[in-house]
């Protein structure tokens, strides 16, 4: 079982999101079994935040002075599930979800979704710097986003 702690440093989040820990857990419910981890408790943090907190993260943790969608920050490259791990960190920047600010909230809900795999598999050790990472990380997301999707309808 996946466990998801929200937290936020941005009051535009709560305008899209009504009930945030319940809506990424929900998600989490929704993955395939694999990314399950029945029989054990695995969590991880997830911070609501925005370009300009994003942007100072970026800078201090990966040396790029720019904002950018989102940043992940696993515990370890190699992750052993014991009974109870805790994998790391999750920080997604409001503005770039909400783009374009004229985008229905349904687009804004997808658009989320995607960014909380993408930043989850990361957390699992996954990352896109050669081609096959990449193409390896962009199928388990694309998997993991049609059992949600198909799952919420």
């Amino acid at each position: 079982m996946i466990n998801v702690n929200v937290f936020s440093n941005e009051k535009a989040w709560s305008k899209k999101l009504k009930r945030k820990e319940f809506f990424f857990n929900k998600i989490c419910r929704a993955f395939p079994k694999k990314y399950k981890f029945l029989g054990k408790k695995i969590s991880f943090s997830l911070l609501l935040s925005n370009n300009r907190s994003i942007k100072k993260l970026n800078k201090e943790f990966r040396n790029k002075n720019k904002s950018t969608d989102i940043l992940s920050f696993p515990i370890n490259k190699k992750i052993k599930m014991s009974k109870q791990t805790y994998i790391g960190d999750i920080i997604i920047s409001y503005d770039f979800i909400d783009k374009p600010k004229s985008q229905k909230i349904e687009k804004f809900k997808e658009k989320l979704i995607k960014i909380f795999i993408h930043g989850f598999l990361h957390l699992l050790g996954f990352n896109h710097i050669k081609n096959k990472d990449y193409q390896k990380m962009s199928n388990e997301e694309k998997r993991i986003y049609q059992s949600v999707i198909s799952k919420l309808n």
